[in-house]
């Protein structure tokens, strides 16, 4: 995962500030940020376009998705809304 330090133009593709891991697209623009413990993606973390606007919002429990995650149409309306647990979407069925 973290294997490729830099891009062929020179940018960095990641940067580990504390316990904040944040990956870089080749423009410089962030790409994802979020917490990084033990090695593993951990909590909420943002993750972004090409254009730097906000793509997802979601949350990790041990480097796998656990929780809600919503992803975002570039209007900034939400496109999606997903719930999972450890790595596996759930599915509610209503009544």
């Amino acid at each position: 995962m973290l294997e490729k330090k830099n891009y062929k133009n020179g940018q960095q593709t990641y940067e580990i500030n504390g316990n904040t891991l944040t990956y870089f697209l080749k423009t410089g623009l962030i790409k994802a940020q979020g917490p990084f413990i033990n090695e593993m993606m951990e909590g909420e973390w943002i993750f972004n376009r090409e254009d730097g606007s906000l793509w997802t919002i979601g949350h990790f429990l041990h480097h796998q998705k656990h929780g809600a995650w919503t992803r975002y149409h570039r209007d900034g309306s939400i496109e999606k809304q997903q719930t999972f647990q450890f790595g596996k979407e759930m599915k509610y069925r209503t009544v």
